[in-house]
């Protein structure tokens, strides 16, 4: 998973960046609040872990920010020393979806992240094919069927429409397909991610007239969402080509 963390504490982060990214996570840390709610504005993650006390404004009105501001749905778990259940029910109550008590235990952080991350994003039982609308995704032949035909693609282009698919109607920033897909890569940028977006759009017919709309979040990143059965036939209807008026320079019959 995606994981912003903030924690003010140079060595608390440290090590629990280090856990996370051991344990297969990308985890962009923070010391700031300010900063850490800046980069929500404009970038999205799988999970958000908040310290309560922080120096400039505390984890409980972070909190408070992201339920308020950031649009979809993200987990969050609080990790801070307060371990009085006064503080950590109004915390739950006030939208954290899990709450530890420092000194964080490694296995056990571990743990809470992914029964975060299959509580918000379930794993498809026994590896079985994903379907959405005409697609269908076959993970053990990684093969993408629309309609039944196999549409041929790149191992890249798989994955990019394996994120896409099972994050429809989310906003996803460059940044964080980038990462998914290509993994931390310093020779790549999010150009990369523009290219191949363009390159699937086409492949896979992603337009309102086929139900379907890939578009692009102006400084953020892209959004795959369906597109209403009626209003697909009309744009259908409109995309089909009109015949073309006569020349006006035809010669006299």
């Amino acid at each position: 998973m995606r994981i912003a963390l903030l924690e003010d504490d140079p060595s608390q982060r440290d090590l629990v960046k280090l856990w996370l990214d051991g344990a297969g996570h990308v985890c962009h840390a923070f010391s700031r609040s300010r900063d850490f709610m800046r980069i929500l504005t404009r970038d999205t993650f799988d999970l958000l872990l908040i310290d309560w006390e922080l120096p400039d404004i505390n984890g409980d009105r972070v909190l408070e920010w992201v339920r308020a501001n950031v649009r979809q749905y993200v987990p969050v778990m609080f990790a801070t020393a307060r371990a009085e259940e006064e503080d950590i029910c109004s915390i739950l109550r006030a939208g954290a979806d899990d709450y530890l008590v420092k000194p964080l235990r490694k296995n056990e952080l571990l743990a809470r992240v992914d029964a975060l991350g299959r509580r918000s994003k379930p794993p498809l039982p026994n590896n079985e094919p994903l379907r959405v609308g005409d697609f269908e995704i076959d993970f053990e032949c990684r093969v993408l069927r629309r309609k039944g035909v196999p549409v041929l693609l790149t191992q890249k282009d798989f994955d990019l429409a394996v994120f896409l698919f099972r994050n429809v109607g989310n906003l996803l920033s460059r940044g964080h397909i980038l990462e998914t897909v290509w993994g931390r890569n310093p020779d790549l940028n999010t150009r990369t991610v523009d290219t191949h977006i363009s390159r699937l759009r086409s492949k896979l017919g992603l337009t309102p007239e086929n139900g379907w709309r890939l578009s692009a979040v102006y400084q953020q990143g892209y959004r795959l969402e369906p597109v209403a059965e009626r209003d697909a036939a009309v744009l259908a209807r409109r995309s089909q080509k009109a015949p073309s008026p006569p020349s006006a320079y035809a010669s006299p019959q």
